[in-house]
């Protein structure tokens, strides 16, 4: 790790206790934003399975925070991208969305488990998941580094480096480790990689210089970035773009349900409103699609 003095170090403590920036609690929605919860769309619902539609609640389980996707309001609610969205899309379907909390590493299993209905936390749709599990794709995204102001990091080039990440994601396990494993093929250093619960808790390693760089999906370090006070910056290009999705069991008949309302959105202009509300500009779709292909 590059050298910082304890007074950076404390300078950059006090910013973030009183700007809020890439900690697990924000003041709340972005600037101007609000709510969009569309009408009930009848032959939409009809798709629902009788499993979901029985208490008229889409159970999601999500992992705050990840912002922009998922994060918590001063008042401990689960807001977000993601969160607006997802309920979007439910109330198409004649549903309520409800935010259930829970660890990443452990949503997946709850929705094989049908414990949750559906997995709702910036989940990345690739080949492996999608052998258990289908994904309502709403969005692409790719892989963006970080690194402190003015202290250079190449993305391509960081064996010896220490790397914040967020535990099992992909910036974890399709990024950073097979990156650190080349190093040492090479006979260099490998990459030391810190791996956190969250990704504030990756962004701020990042800013308090305990790590080099941060590696996350380019939503959530551009929004870390934005919130730093210049203490970060974006180094090196976007890569590995793939799709994000919500995760459903396999074959369900949830998946077709979802893609459906989400189309709805797409096509009235709420989908690109909601994200738009985020900052979120780039990746979007034109059509609903389940894992990368459209639907019918």
């Amino acid at each position: 790790m590059r050298g910082r003095t304890l007074l950076a170090a404390v300078t950059v403590v006090a910013s973030i206790s009183i700007s809020g920036c890439v900690t697990n609690v924000e003041d709340g929605h972005p600037e101007g934003w609000e709510p969009i919860i569309p009408a009930e769309v009848p032959e939409i619902a009809a798709l629902v399975p009788e499993s979901v539609a029985a208490d008229g609640v889409l159970d999601g389980g999500t992992n705050p925070p990840f912002a922009p996707f998922e994060l918590k309001d001063s008042d401990g609610s689960i807001i977000g991208l993601e969160m607006d969205l997802a309920a979007a899309t439910a109330a198409v379907m004649g549903l309520e969305f409800r935010a259930v909390e829970q660890d990443f590493a452990m949503i997946l299993p709850a929705v094989q488990a049908g414990t949750l209905d559906a997995g709702t936390s910036g989940f990345t749709d690739n080949e492996e998941r999608r052998a258990n599990f289908d994904f309502v794709n709403f969005l692409y995204a790719g892989i963006q580094w970080a690194q402190p102001t003015g202290e250079p990091v190449d993305p391509n080039h960081a064996c010896g480096l220490t790397v914040a990440v967020q535990r099992t994601t992909v910036s974890e396990t399709d990024d950073v480790r097979p990156k650190s494993a080349a190093c040492e093929e090479a006979g260099e250093e490998p990459i030391t990689v810190l791996s956190y619960d969250t990704s504030d808790n990756a962004a701020l390693a990042a800013l308090m210089g305990r790590a080099d760089a941060l590696s996350a999906d380019s939503p959530v370090t551009a929004w870390a970035v934005e919130r730093s006070e210049g203490g970060l910056e974006l180094t090196g290009d976007m890569f590995d773009a793939a799709p994000y999705g919500w995760a459903v069991p396999k074959d369900s008949p949830l998946g077709p349900a979802m893609a459906a309302a989400l189309q709805h959105l797409i096509d009235t202009g709420d989908y690109e409103r909601i994200l738009a509300q985020w900052g979120v500009t780039t990746g979007l779709i034109d059509r609903a699609m389940i894992n990368e292909k459209e639907i019918a």
